[in-house]
């Protein structure tokens, strides 16, 4: 059975690399959304219900129904999906959770992108910095010094424009209102991934909140930040063999 994973923003397949020699499926499968280390189909546009709709299609497209597993965005897609298609899946994963609750309030980065003129200049700047540059910063995020140059590489106006889109249509009180759903996500066996030091998605407290909403079992991941799979390969990878193992 597949196992596909999804990553979100700003982002490509390489954030993935090191945790999959750790993964225990055979067959395992990436997909990169449009705009995030893919092309961006003409007419598509970027937001939550579009990338809702891109994963619903490349799903259809795979021999499943698939064990699916999403980081930042990625799992937000990857959650809608559990809650609006889950005859598409056999379990779910993701470590963004928090996002659902009702009192998770976006973090800075994101209330700027979602501010007009603010959230077009800091895409510019992002896109426009010199490669060098950009690597380093994602480095000290917390990626891995090679998922760092191939996200820096992919960083260009596709990436920069598809951010303002997607998280200006997620803008509050869109991911509450999602939330309410999130007992549709019972449907299938769950997993919510906590990162304890994961600054952006609201905290334990309201990802362990969501997760029972969602009948989802929990995984922390103490002192890991935003980019664990890239932090600790193996840890990451042992949550999610386990998870699979079980079902």
């Amino acid at each position: 059975m597949p196992l596909v994973l999804v990553h979100g923003n700003p982002e490509t397949p390489a954030i993935w690399h090191d945790m999959i020699e750790h993964l225990d499926a055979d067959d395992v499968v990436t997909l990169s959304p449009p705009g995030f280390g893919a092309p961006v189909p003409d007419g598509f546009g970027a937001t939550s219900d579009d990338y809702l709709d891109w994963l619903v299609g490349e799903l259809e497209n795979i021999d499943g129904p698939v064990d699916l597993l999403g980081h930042d965005w990625g799992g937000g897609h990857v959650m809608r999906v559990a809650m609006n298609r889950p005859d598409l899946i056999r379990s779910w994963i993701m470590d963004i959770a928090g996002c659902f609750d009702p009192e998770y309030v976006w973090h800075d980065a994101a209330q700027g992108w979602q501010t007009d003129g603010v959230g077009e200049e800091a895409v510019a700047a992002m896109a426009g910095a010199p490669l060098e540059a950009k690597e380093a910063q994602f480095e000290g995020l917390g990626m891995s010094k090679d998922a760092a140059k191939d996200v820096a590489a992919a960083v260009n106006d596709d990436i920069a424009a598809c951010i303002l889109k997607l998280y200006r249509s997620a803008a509050q009180p869109f991911m509450a209102q999602l939330g309410e759903s999130l007992g549709d996500a019972k449907a299938r066996p769950g997993l919510v991934i906590i990162a304890t030091e994961d600054h952006y998605t609201g905290g334990e407290t309201l990802a362990r909140r969501s997760a029972e909403r969602a009948g989802a079992e929990v995984a922390l991941l103490e002192q890991l930040g935003h980019w664990w799979m890239c932090q600790d390969p193996a840890r990451g990878a042992a949550v999610v063999n386990g998870f699979l193992k079980g079902l």
